[in-house]
């Protein structure tokens, strides 16, 4: 078997996660984390879906996690960002983070968005 180590041109992967917290780029982020081609930026959760539409046309799918266990995404959210061009794949987070990096890896117009896997307080 080969073993191929992941490489990332110009990208920032996900590097850890904990309870309330990511690890991207060396930067620890508290609560939900939206990462895309551009960097990361401020995303609220899923009540807010502007950062997400924002993505429109610079990606082609965005990983949503939705924390420690999936759960179904707002079938509003869901709809208004395929109408947009961006294909969603709802998932735990620890899975949407694994599935981001790879993608990533093969260079593709991906983004995450994540709730993390416990409540910050």
């Amino acid at each position: 078997m080969r073993i191929t180590e992941m490489s990332f041109p110009d990208a920032r992967p996900v590097e850890g996660y904990g309870p309330g917290f990511f690890r991207i780029g060396g930067e620890v982020v508290e609560g939900p984390l939206l990462v895309g081609p551009a960097g990361r930026s401020d995303w609220a959760g899923l009540g807010d879906p502007e950062p997400l539409r924002a993505l429109a046309g610079a990606i082609d799918v965005l990983f949503l996690g939705t924390g420690a266990e999936i759960a179904h995404a707002p079938r509003a959210l869901v709809r208004e960002l395929e109408a947009a061009g961006i294909g969603v794949e709802t998932m735990a987070s620890p899975t949407a983070c694994r599935a981001y990096n790879v993608t990533l890896s093969e260079g593709r117009r991906v983004a995450l968005a994540a709730l993390p896997v416990a409540a910050v307080r």
